[in-house]
């Protein structure tokens, strides 16, 4: 559905025909760390992220999944880091 409150006119994974369905009834503003991401979009002078309605939550643990300025992680090594359980899952499948 299409958001009322502060994205009016944006589709919205959180609206329903009562109202905004998000924790606080609102999306939030981004945070610093989002400068530079292509999914921020500016409605009625602040910046709000397209994807998340708590982009702040989002940065908690590491970096937001869905920022596009964000590169993946390298190690010491010049590897990507991957989950190990992913590729014990991968190295399984080529035997």
């Amino acid at each position: 559905m299409q958001c009322d409150t502060i994205k009016k006119g944006v589709e919205c994974t959180f609206m329903t025909s009562g109202g905004c369905n998000y924790k606080q009834g609102q999306c939030h503003p981004v945070v610093d760390k989002c400068e530079g991401c292509e999914r921020t979009h500016e409605f009625g002078g602040q910046l709000y992220c397209k994807s998340y309605a708590d982009p702040a939550m989002k940065w908690v643990h590491s970096a937001c999944n869905f920022a596009t300025h964000v590169q993946a992680t390298v190690d010491k090594s010049g590897r990507v880091k991957v989950n190990p359980i992913k590729a014990s899952k991968r190295a399984s499948k080529k035997r």
